[in-house]
């Protein structure tokens, strides 16, 4: 009971002649420590949120416009033009003020109004900056003299050293397409995938839309793009997520891996221990707002939006629809190992517990031999299965008493971590190790991950580390941008000793974990193994498979002077063709941060261009030269797509509203009924690296992470997710089902390579073909010469 004492602040003894009270230094000094931090933390984020609020201006510039105006007034010019004249005659209390304070004041008052005003200038002009998007269509290293210009501009009023959310102000809100565009792009999406009948039917349903409902319900939206930062968003999370009743693992869910081939230390609760301590420092400049914007070529900022909801954030179950919850200042996390529940504070006497005080935290817990209490070893099933049994067992056995108490204590920590019991990782030796890696982070044992809240960090006994994330809050690019700095900093900033344990001593006074305590009945745990039954029964029938192409990489495709991923999407579709024998609805994340408030947007990958090309691959008549010209009509079209879909002028987003203002109105829409119900059979991602700068791959090699995947869209499909790594690594997250024969991750991650190095043959042939033409040219002009 030593942690018991160790957290009384005091002691007194009554007796006969009084009280005597003894007070404990150690832990008056901590709250003096705690209290002191506080209040640090309030005036810096106080100070950022002002910086924020005037940027790109700064006060230093507020004083030298307040000096400019004194000066006026002594020197006996008058720019203000009378307005500091008519300011000091309309003073209150100027009876309490002398004329010579009246004056300094209505100067004080008409310079910050006019720096004020000098702001919103500046800010609104940036804005109107950032709505021109035509440099994103420029070919690469040809950028027009206007763009120049624009870029220049963009830069000089974008100031310097912004934080995190210095631009948000300044970012344009989504535009709303025109129905005929949006209408116009959709038919042609779907030709390849449609015969001449049922092409003309679509046609029929999307003229009688376009003629009857769509006039209305695009009015409404419109008027709801006015009053909304963005008027895709708040509907995309509440519909597509949170209204959801299935089971949110595998379904939506996602996970990100480890560095692939290296493993700082394989002691558990030491790797533990760094990383946690990386994501603290990480947690404490987001809330700073610290970190650094993400901007396009350096300058066109993102919206970060997303990043606010990372920690401290659970998905709450409801019987219609789930809501987040949002929470500040907690200074604790939930670890789960075989079956208990820890919490670990994070903070003492107003600092970051160390990494070896966590390390040191965490082998205690691993330590413990304490059995399960009744119905403890799978609660967490009850967020693996479906929403309305979870909520309501919720209501029911989680509102009072222990239950509640340990229920939020874990919806309110920072974050949940697993210390698994089973070592995962790529192993080369073992081509299906990254399947069962991929197989843990995503649904685990189905009871030992808490799926609802905003990540859960992964834990393994031989070092390696994980994430499994909650999507309704944020999109990949957010938590890979948190995991990115996590990594680096583990690696090459806190580091190991030899022994592989964390740097620093440990503070041995520090409480220990504390077990959260669960009385549940036999009627809850009744509800708790059904929920692990479906969860057991949905993991079981997922078919993940990891695949790394190491034969070409990004370097070899630039060569070939095509986009990298033009080049990767249009082998999925050659892939997909050659394992269904026919093409299919195909979905491609993109982004559209460069928006406020922005989150994603489809690309149809599956053109009538694409289709095209794939067609000519398989058919022996066709020439290379053909192939080759068809890719590249392919790789332009895809091309000018995703940058549609970035510039606010995607398909499926305004169609998905159109179609939520529809059913508001109680207006039927055959046509909106159609496109929402049609199944992707290819769902794809690519995820991108943001902060290449934190580790020199060319130096370090090794340190390169394997990405991330999820689980597949349509149960006939395949879930698609790739990363490309350096110059000469793309890893490839397949899923698929069990229960459906028609698929298999494996056989699919065969079609992509072959389709990968077929396609990569076009351009080898053709620069072959140039180089012998090239040095018969050459012969010809030398056998002149001789002659």
């Amino acid at each position: 009971m030593a942690e018991a004492h160790q957290a009384v602040g005091f002691e007194f003894t009554v007796h006969p002649d009084g009280v005597d009270v003894k007070l404990s230094k150690e832990v008056l000094k901590n709250i003096y420590l705690s209290s002191l931090t506080a209040w640090r933390k309030k005036a810096i984020k106080l100070k950022n949120g002002i910086l924020t609020e005037v940027y790109p201006a700064s006060p230093s510039s507020w004083l030298i416009v307040v000096i400019a105006m004194m000066m006026s007034l002594y020197t006996g010019t008058d720019p203000p033009l009378g307005i500091i004249d008519t300011i000091k005659k309309n003073l209150p209390y100027q009876h309490c003020l002398s004329t010579q304070a009246r004056a300094v004041l209505s100067a004080i008052l008409f310079a910050t109004a006019l720096w004020l005003f000098f702001i919103h200038v500046i800010r609104f002009s940036l804005k109107i900056l950032l709505s021109y998007h035509g440099w994103i269509f420029e070919s690469h290293g040809k950028m027009r003299t206007s763009t120049k210009v624009w870029l220049r501009l963009v830069k000089m009023l974008s100031g310097r050293r912004p934080l995190l959310y210095s631009f948000q102000a300044a970012l344009p809100r989504l535009p709303v397409p025109r129905v005929k565009d949006t209408i116009e792009k959709y038919l042609e999406s779907v030709r390849p995938l449609l015969d001449d009948k049922k092409y003309k039917q679509m046609e029929v349903l999307a003229h009688n839309f376009k003629e009857n409902e769509a006039s209305q319900l695009q009015r409404y939206l419109v008027l709801k793009s006015w009053w909304t930062t963005n008027y895709v968003s708040d509907w995309w999370e509440e519909y597509i997520y949170l209204r959801s009743r299935g089971p949110i693992m595998v379904n939506s869910n996602f996970y990100i891996m480890d560095l692939l081939y290296v493993t700082p230390t394989h002691r558990q609760a030491a790797r533990a221990g760094n990383i946690v301590h990386a994501m603290l420092q990480y947690r404490r400049k987001l809330e700073r707002g610290e970190l650094a914007p993400l901007r396009a070529l350096g300058t066109v900022p993102m919206c970060s939006t997303q990043m606010e909801r990372m920690f401290n954030t659970t998905r709450i179950p409801g019987i219609e629809t789930d809501f987040v919850l949002h929470l500040t200042d907690r200074k604790h996390l939930v670890v789960f190992h075989r079956g208990r529940y820890f919490q670990v504070w994070l903070y003492t006497g107003g600092r970051h517990l160390l990494p070896s005080e966590l390390e040191n935290q965490f082998q205690q817990i691993l330590n413990d031999t304490s059995k399960p209490q009744p119905g403890e070893l799978k609660l967490a099933a009850l967020t693996a299965g479906d929403r309305v049994p979870w909520a309501r067992t919720r209501l029911k056995y989680f509102s009072q008493g222990p239950n509640k108490e340990s229920l939020d204590a874990i919806e309110s920590a920072s974050f949940f971590l697993t210390l698994d019991e089973e070592p995962q990782g790529y192993d080369p030796e073992n081509v299906y190790s990254l399947d069962t890696y991929a197989k843990s982070l995503m649904h685990g044992k189905c009871y030992d991950r808490w799926f609802d809240k905003s990540f859960n960090l992964i834990s393994y006994p031989n070092g390696k580390m994980g994430v499994n994330i909650e999507h309704s809050w944020a999109d990949a690019p957010i938590v890979g941008h948190m995991w990115e700095y996590v990594l680096a900093t583990d690696c090459f900033h806190l580091g190991y000793t030899e022994e592989g344990h964390c740097k620093g001593d440990v503070n041995r006074c520090l409480p220990s974990p504390t077990r959260l305590k669960w009385e549940i009945p036999e009627q809850c745990q009744d509800v708790i193994h059904a929920s692990y039954l479906l969860a057991r029964h949905l993991a079981d029938d997922v078919d993940f498979h990891g695949h790394l192409f190491t034969e070409f990489g990004k370097g070899l495709i630039k060569k070939c002077r095509t986009s990298p991923d033009a080049f990767i999407q249009l082998a999925l579709q050659l892939a997909q063709f050659r394992d269904q024998g026919v093409f299919c609805l195909t979905y491609e994340s993109s982004m559209t941060r460069m928006f406020r408030d922005g989150r994603t947007e489809t690309v149809r990958s599956c053109t009538s261009e694409a289709a095209a090309f794939v067609l000519a691959m398989e058919d022996p008549d066709a020439t290379n030269a053909q192939r080759l010209a068809l890719f590249r009509k392919a790789a332009d079209k895809h091309q000018n797509m995703y940058r549609l879909a970035m510039t606010g002028s995607g398909i499926d987003r305004h169609l998905f509203c159109l179609y939520i203002v529809s059913k508001y109105l109680g207006v039927e829409s055959p046509f909106l009924t159609k496109v929402l119900s049609e199944p992707w059979k290819l769902s794809t991602s690519q995820t991108p690296q943001q902060q290449i700068n934190l580790i020199d791959i060319n130096k370090f090699p090794k340190y390169v992470g394997a990405g991330g995947g999820f689980g597949p869209v349509a149960d006939d499909g395949y879930g698609v997710s790739y990363i490309i790594v350096g110059e000469n690594l793309i890893t490839f997250h397949i899923s698929s089902k069990f229960s459906r024969h028609n698929t298999d991750s494996t056989r699919f991650a065969r079609h992509i390579r072959k389709a990968m190095i077929d396609i990569q043959t076009l351009f080898k042939q053709e620069k072959d073909k140039s180089a012998v033409e090239n040095g018969k040219d050459v012969h010809l002009e030398n056998n002149k010469k001789n002659m």
